[in-house]
């Protein structure tokens, strides 16, 4: 039994990365698996147990690898993009001006509003989940998701008034 040598890292980084590469598919996502690599093998003494130092650290990526995606699999997706930048659902009342008119100023104001504001009131009014399901999707309480629903509500509702057109929120 030896232990990993860190100085000797460096030697590898190339191979790591093409290996990386092709796990990943992507350049940007490779670099970051083996900074990941590399930071959790660094964090401690590592012991090689009759393996060289190359196949220690191909399994260490390939485990950093698996670990990643499994946590990814488990975190909900939200929304990469802003809420502007989403396409409106064309349906047969969309194609009505009025309510097509009434849904962007609607998009609009939820776009104005704190990002905490935003992601309850998507989630919940956008998306279609429950109050306990957006509270572990944005990884807070649900009481904390009702007061944001009800006080995103307000403030787009105070930014749809007519006599408020033109004017700021306070």
């Amino acid at each position: 039994m030896s232990q990993l040598d860190p100085e000797g890292l460096p030697a590898h980084v190339d191979r790591l990365f093409r290996a990386a590469w092709a796990l990943c598919g992507s350049r940007v996502d490779a670099e970051d698996l083996v900074q990941e690599t590399f930071a959790r093998v660094l964090s401690g003494p590592r012991v090689l147990r009759g393996r060289d130092e190359l196949a220690y650290l191909l399994a260490a990526l390939r485990n950093t690898y698996v670990s990643d995606r499994r946590r990814a699999a488990r975190r909900p997706a939200l929304i990469a993009k802003p809420i502007e930048d989403l396409p409106l659902v064309t349906t047969d009342a969309a194609l009505v001006p009025e309510p097509a008119f009434e849904a962007s100023e609607v998009l609009a104001a939820i776009a104005q509003l704190p990002e905490d504001f935003r992601l309850a009131l998507i989630a919940v009014d956008v998306v279609g989940l429950s109050y306990a399901e957006a509270a572990r999707a944005l990884g807070t309480r649900e009481a904390t998701i009702t007061t944001r629903i009800y006080r995103a509500r307000q403030q787009v509702s105070r930014r749809l008034e007519p006599d408020r057109v033109g004017k700021s929120d306070g």
